[in-house]
């Protein structure tokens, strides 16, 4: 089993100093990746109902809460380690240009030596998608456009191309490519869309809560559908409530548990001091073999 750390560019780890204390703490312990979320902005007084807690509101109800831009935050932290992976938990693909962002991701993986792991996810905030001036209804379709446009600048040996009806550019050169040429993709959500985006074309599953039987049935029943291996999307799922049930994540195709830096990870096991990082090293340690 690999340990990922949760929501890193968020509360004290925004500040600088925390930032890369707690991912080097992450690096000692073992943590195999650290990963951030996005939001570009957050509209004041949106309606949008955020779809992974009981209030309907990201984390305390803040709206003007600190929330860095996660490559960037990754790049910061990158310079300051050499093993942990860098991971976005998710970036709202949809959102972006692909080819710009195509190029700063391979940037970061060729320059931290193939350590970006990409997470994705279509978004939520209508809001958002109307300040930053793109349609919220085709954020689904544009996403798939989006993955698969980057995939081919990551990839091309000469010059990349891709003529979609959202995304559409003729042939040029992105440079560096990844590291290991591409980036793993893993597809957040919680919804079936995204369980059958994962099983499509995805690396792996996100789902945002818990480890949905269902959504794992729906992944595997995607990617058997196109002719793919289910073993070859592997699940990513939050810290359990017990930390005894990681054995049974790990039967369940679990290959990866996130523990939040912050309460709002709907857990009792959390950690946003380089001290109660460190202190998860006897249960990343147990766990490794799992």
């Amino acid at each position: 089993m690999k340990f990922g750390l949760r929501y890193a560019n968020t509360g004290r780890n925004v500040m600088p100093d925390n930032a890369i204390a707690i991912a080097q703490a992450a690096e000692e312990a073992g943590f195999e990746s650290i990963w951030t979320v996005d939001h570009v902005v957050v509209p004041r007084g949106y309606r949008s109902t955020y779809p992974y807690g009981r209030s309907g509101r990201m984390g305390d109800g803040r709206e003007d809460m600190q929330l860095p831009d996660p490559l960037i935050y990754m790049a910061w932290i990158a310079a300051v380690t050499t093993r942990i992976r860098l991971a976005t938990g998710i970036l709202i693909v949809p959102q972006r240009n692909p080819v710009v962002t195509a190029k700063q991701i391979a940037s970061l993986d060729a320059l931290s030596g193939g350590r970006v792991d990409l997470g994705i996810g279509v978004g939520w905030l209508e809001e958002e998608f109307d300040a930053i001036g793109v349609p919220f209804g085709d954020r689904g379709r544009r996403t798939d456009e989006c993955i698969a446009a980057m995939r081919v600048l990551w990839s091309a040996t000469e010059a990349a191309e891709y003529h979609g009806t959202l995304v559409d550019f003729d042939p040029v050169y992105c440079r560096p490519q990844p590291a290991n040429g591409s980036v793993p993709i893993i597809v957040g959500g919680h919804s079936n869309a995204a369980a059958r985006r994962a099983g499509r074309l995805g690396d792996g599953f996100f789902p945002a809560r818990g480890a949905p039987r269902d959504l794992f049935d729906l992944v595997h029943a995607a990617a058997r559908e196109h002719g793919r291996d289910p073993s070859d999307v592997p699940f990513t799922v939050s810290m359990p409530e017990d930390p005894e049930d990681i054995p049974a994540l790990a039967r369940m195709g679990v290959e990866r548990v996130m523990v939040p830096s912050s309460p709002m990870g709907g857990t009792s096991t959390w950690a946003s001091t380089p001290d109660e990082v460190l202190a998860l090293t006897d249960l990343v340690e147990r766990h490794a073999g799992t």
